[in-house]
């Protein structure tokens, strides 16, 4: 890792220890559960940090539906199951059922962002349970900093 990127790195880990509670969104999960050559190096130091109680992680029943879409399609229900029992079970991350709160949030941020549906429902969930930030790898999001601070995955690449 080039020194630069030793620096990027240093500072994700700073911005979500300042956060001590941080959305996630699904790629993140993607990214981890896939060891995504890219993304899984920093998708680590987020789960790493959660793991070890550094931060506290949330994401929504959202994320559940979304990592596990793929292994149905492929007839892995063992890799579908093994996904819902690790979010069932990672050590401080909370996962927020879609509520009518939550909704209601959501079509909030929808009516003032134009975020997609999905998105809407991550971030109101974490939102809801107390998130300073939120990592992302989908810079349209951006436009929620003033609510939360969104954390693009891609900032932090090295290169």
């Amino acid at each position: 890792m080039s020194q630069r990127g030793a620096r990027r790195v240093d500072e994700l880990s700073k911005r979500l220890a300042k956060a001590k509670r941080i959305g996630l969104d699904t790629p993140l999960f993607i990214y981890f559960f896939e060891d995504n050559e890219r993304y899984s190096p920093l998708a680590k130091i987020a789960f790493d940090g959660i793991e070890k109680g550094k931060w506290q992680g949330v994401t929504s029943t959202i994320t559940l539906m979304e990592v596990t879409v793929r292994p149905w399609q492929l007839g892995r229900e063992l890799a579908a199951r093994e996904y819902e029992a690790v979010l069932a079970h990672f050590p401080n991350l909370s996962v927020v059922d879609v509520d009518r709160n939550v909704a209601r949030a959501a079509a909030q941020l929808r009516a003032k962002y134009n975020v997609s549906p999905p998105d809407a429902l991550q971030v109101a969930a974490s939102l809801s349970f107390g998130a300073k930030s939120f990592l992302t790898n989908d810079r349209k999001l951006s436009r929620l900093n003033e609510l939360i601070d969104i954390l693009v995955l891609e900032d932090f690449i090295g290169e």
